[in-house]
């Protein structure tokens, strides 16, 4: 029993991490070069529901985003999902974060997506300001 058992759980373990070898990785792409004003108006217009630069409101406070880990501002609780995440706030994080939270870091609380490429370059070259 306890042999049938071993085999068992080692074709799952096995066919588990065959999955997971097979999976293709993860493709980034760098946002065109954004306009800063135009990722501002954006900001305002899109953002701020949630967002503000310096204060936490339902969403984290943006300032000094641009480099920061994923989930790990001081004084904002995070999803458990998010807080996990061992990503960093770069071009590319954010662009794909603004097309798809949820394809970034499945189960995180962010309702909210930017489809427009050109959009989401304007709003990372604003929030890459916001030092």
């Amino acid at each position: 029993m306890v042999g049938a058992v071993l085999l068992g759980l080692s074709l799952l373990l096995g066919g588990t991490l065959a999955a997971a070898q097979t999976a293709p990785p993860r493709e980034w792409h760098t946002p065109s070069a954004g306009n800063v004003a135009r990722g501002m108006a954006l900001y305002q217009d899109r953002c701020t529901a949630c967002h503000a630069v310096d204060s936490n409101k339902i969403g984290p406070a943006h300032r000094g985003v641009m480099g920061r880990r994923v989930g790990s501002l001081a004084g904002y609780t995070y999803s458990v999902e998010l807080a996990r995440s061992r990503l960093r706030w770069t071009p590319q994080t954010l662009n794909t974060w603004l097309e798809d939270p949820e394809e970034l870091v499945p189960g995180q609380r962010m309702g909210f997506q930017v489809e427009e490429a050109q959009e989401r370059a304007d709003l990372i070259a604003y929030l890459a300001t916001l030092k």
